[in-house]
């Protein structure tokens, strides 16, 4: 079990101002939870704090700097994509929450990759072998990324050709049906979903397309960076999004939501915080006032009386808003989704974004090689 701290102990140990103490917090590099004596007072996980104040003793070398760049750190690559800035998402100049007031995901590929039309997504018929989602998903990229040329040296027009394709082949695999339609239409048919339900699906793609450089698009940046053919650099960031730190933080959230029907969501959310848990789906470290793509979500579905009252008690609990995952959570469950399908519209929308970096770091011609700061053993 963590030991955690009063407000006044984390000041004294990392000998800062208040005000810095919560930006640490709203970049997610210190746990916070309430004060189980007084709700209204909030504690601080001492081991995050200790690693911080180490930090902050060796003082800013250039290996500190780089070192604390690494998780929630400042902007480390030149990027023209997307970024987040004062609480608003922001594609190539667009606000993404507006943008998803109508646009497709097609529609958003061509703002992404600077683009003048949208982009068409051919998903082929799918393999009677493989059932839709994550296997399907990994599997069928990773034949193409076996058969893919290498990326250097190619033109953007040809790079985006192989993206739409791989993002196509991706679709069809997480469950599209072929056709010409948008592929919120075409998951929309598969999953028996009428046209409300389909606009909600449309409106969750163009919120997850790209979110600056999370860690999937990081991977993908690498790869990319190596010369790796398109449909590789889009397999690193799948195979990193499948991490329960990110894309696959919606089973944790389905969990919940399954725990708090079973025991109510106030008891729910205390057992995920009695075992030092963080609560899946609320909070995020770039918007400490709440996430703009889950409030946008959140006001085209219906939230049911469950969700509901966890929304309610987080927010009591812990002071946090829901952010995307709570609400591809409750759209899962408005619309009878399969249980993975928060997993399979971030997979797919955000494969958009992969692409876009991708392509953006081709062409700055640089490799991604950090070097390591050793701490093991010496040769005598």
């Amino acid at each position: 079990m963590s030991e955690w701290l009063s407000r006044e102990e984390a000041l004294e140990r990392l000998k800062v101002r208040p005000q810095t103490l919560y930006a640490y917090v709203s970049r997610g590099r210190i746990g916070m939870q309430p004060d189980r004596a007084d709700p209204r007072r909030s504690q601080y996980r001492a081991d995050d704090i200790a690693v911080l104040a180490t930090r902050r003793a060796r003082g800013r070398s250039p290996s500190a700097i780089a070192e604390s760049a690494i998780a929630w750190g400042e902007p480390s690559i030149v990027t023209s994509i997307s970024t987040v800035l004062h609480g608003h998402l922001v594609y190539r100049g667009q606000d993404a929450v507006a943008l998803s007031a109508s646009a497709t995901l097609e529609e958003t590929a061509a703002v992404l990759w600077a683009l003048p039309e949208p982009v068409a997504f051919r998903a082929p018929a799918p393999d009677a072998a493989h059932q839709p989602g994550r296997a399907s998903a990994f599997a069928q990229l990773a034949v193409l990324a076996g058969q893919g040329r290498p990326s250097l040296g190619r033109s953007a027009t040809s790079l985006h050709a192989d993206a739409a394709h791989a993002v196509g082949v991706l679709a069809s695999a997480l469950g599209a049906s072929a056709g010409p339609d948008p592929v919120h239409r075409r998951l929309a048919r598969d999953w028996s979903v009428d046209a409300a339900g389909a606009d909600a699906i449309r409106r969750a793609l163009v919120l997850l397309a790209d979110h600056e450089l999370n860690a999937s698009t990081f991977a993908a940046r690498v790869a990319a960076s190596t010369g790796a053919p398109m449909a590789a650099c889009l397999l690193a960031g799948l195979a990193t999004l499948s991490g329960p730190r990110h894309g696959g933080a919606g089973e944790a959230v389905m969990q919940l939501a399954e725990d708090a029907g079973r025991h109510g969501a106030e008891a729910a959310i205390r057992r995920w915080l009695s075992h030092d848990r963080p609560l899946p789906s609320f909070g995020h470290p770039l918007y400490p006032d709440g996430d703009p793509r889950a409030a946008a979500l959140l006001s085209v579905i219906d939230i049911d009386d469950l969700s509901q009252s966890l929304r309610d008690t987080a927010l009591a609990a812990t002071g946090a808003r829901p952010n995307i995952d709570f609400a591809l959570a409750v759209l899962t469950r408005g619309l009878g989704l399969p249980r993975d399908a928060p997993f399979r519209l971030f997979a797919l929308a955000r494969s958009v974004g992969w692409a876009a970096h991708t392509v953006e770091q081709l062409t700055s011609g640089s490799v991604i090689r950090p070097r390591g700061r050793y701490e093991g053993l010496l040769p005598r």
